[in-house]
C-alpha cells in the first residue's frame, strides 16, 4: 500500500472521507494500563522517551487495542532542550523542571549536537514503521517554540507563562534567538523524523494561548512559519499539522501564515468557526477530553456535534488536547466505535 492511501495522509491533501480518520493526542498515556506497566520497566520518564523498545511498546499499544489511524511517536517536546544540557528532569507530581535560562545563557546556547543525541528518537520512528500496519500513518511531532521556550525560561511549568513573557519584553533580542535557534534545530529534528519513516507531523503549541495578538504574531506563528517553510524546503512532500491550543480567533489567518497542511482545534474553538477554517483546509479536532471521561451521552453528543459540523469536510477526528490518565478505555472503545459508524 503506498503512503497515499493512508487514510490521514489523503485527509492531509485536503480529501473528505466518510467517516474521517481518527487518533487521539497522548493516546498513548497513563490510561491505558499496559502503558503503566511499560513505564515502571522503563525507569525514568526520559529513559522511556530514550529508549526505543520501550518507546515503541508504548506507540504500539493503543494501535493494537482501538486500530487508530495513525500512530503518534512516543517521546516528549521537551527532548530538543534535553539535548541542549538544559537539564530536563520529570518529577512525579511536579511535571517537567530544568534549569533556567537567562540572557547570558541564551547566547551560549548553540545547535551544535542537538540531532545527534536525539539519535534513539529516529531509531524509535525507524522501528515504527517497520512494526505498524502498512495502513497506519506515522507522526512524528515537535514542541513550537514558544511553548518550548516558556519552560525553558521559567524551568518550569507555570499557569500563564508570565515568566516567559516578561522576559520577551524585557530582553526582546535575547528572546527573539531562543525563538530561532528553537525553530532551526526543530525544523532539523522533523526532518530527521521524516527521513526516519514518519509520514506527517505534529507542531505542538499548547501555551499559544496566553499571547496577545501582537505577540502571537510575533512568538508563535514566526517561529512555525520559519519551521514548517525549513522542513518543506527539504523535504517537499512533507505534511505538517500545526496545533495552536487556545489560539480562538486568531486562527482565522494561521495557516496561511505558516503554511501548515491542516491546523488542530482545541475544544474550545466554536464548531462554526472551525467550519469556516475547514473551508480552507484540513482541521483536527476538537472533543473535549473531559467528554472522554465523562462517557455515555456527554460523549455521544460531543462527537455527533464534530461529526455533523464538519464531517463534511477534510477532517481528521481527534481530541482537542491530549486524553487524560482518568479516562475510562472503554469510553475510548466507544469514541472510535461511534465515530467510525459516522456518529448518531
Amino acid at each position: 500500500m503506498s503512503e497515499t492511501r493512508r487514510k490521514i495522509m489523503r485527509v492531509l491533501d485536503g480529501e473528505t472521507l466518510s467517516p474521517p480518520p481518527i487518533w487521539l493526542m497522548r493516546q498513548a498515556g497513563r490510561y491505558l494500563p499496559e502503558y503503566r506497566e511499560t513505564r515502571a520497566k522503563a525507569g525514568s520518564f526520559l529513559d522511556l522517551c530514550y529508549s526505543p523498545e520501550h518507546a515503541v511498546e508504548v506507540t504500539m499499544q493503543p494501535i493494537r487495542r482501538y486500530g487508530f489511524d495513525a500512530a503518534i511517536l512516543f517521546s516528549d517536546i521537551l527532548v530538543i532542550p534535553d539535548a541542549m544540557k538544559r537539564n530536563v528532569r520529570f518529577t512525579e507530581g511536579h511535571g517537567p523542571e530544568m534549569d533556567p535560562i537567562d540572557e547570558a545563557g541564551i547566547s551560549r546556547l548553540a545547535a551544535d549536537g542537538v540531532i545527534d543525541y536525539l539519535k534513539p528518537v529516529f531509531e524509535t520512528v525507524r522501528r515504527l514503521r517497520t512494526e505498524l500496519p502498512e495502513e497506519t500513518t506515522l507522526l512524528g511531532f515537535c514542541g513550537a517554540p514558544w511553548t518550548v521556550a516558556t519552560y525553558m525560561i521559567a524551568g518550569h511549568g507555570t499557569p500563564d507563562q508570565a515568566p516567559a513573557r516578561l522576559f520577551a519584553y524585557q530582553h526582546p533580542k535575547a528572546f527573539e534567538r531562543l525563538l530561532m535557534l528553537l525553530a532551526d534545530i526543530s525544523a532539523e529534528y522533523l526532518v530527521a523524523q521524516i527521513d526516519a519513516g514518519a509520514d506527517a507531523v505534529q507542531i505542538f503549541d499548547s501555551w499559544a494561548g496566553v499571547l496577545g495578538e501582537k505577540e502571537f504574531e510575533a512568538f508563535a506563528v514566526k517561529p512555525i512559519a520559519r519551521i514548517i517553510a525549513r522542513v518543506k524546503a527539504q523535504r517537499p512532500k512533507a505534511r505538517v499539522i500545526a496545533f495552536a491550543k487556545g489560539a480562538g480567533y486568531l486562527l482565522k489567518t494561521y495557516r496561511q501564515k505558516t503554511d501548515a497542511d491542516a491546523i488542530g482545534l482545541d475544544w474550545s474553538v466554536p464548531l462554526e468557526f472551525a467550519a469556516e477554517l475547514q473551508k480552507e483546509g484540513p482541521v483536527q479536532g476538537n472533543l473535549d477530553p473531559m467528554r472522554v471521561v465523562a462517557g455515555g451521552r456527554a460523549l455521544e453528543e460531543g462527537i455527533d456535534d464534530i461529526m455533523m459540523h464538519l464531517g463534511g469536510g477534510p477532517l481528521i477526528f481527534n481530541l482537542g488536547h491530549g486524553i487524560t490518565p482518568q479516562a475510562d478505555p472503554e469510553n475510548v472503545r466507544l469514541l472510535v466505535k461511534r465515530v467510525r459508524r459516522g456518529g448518531n
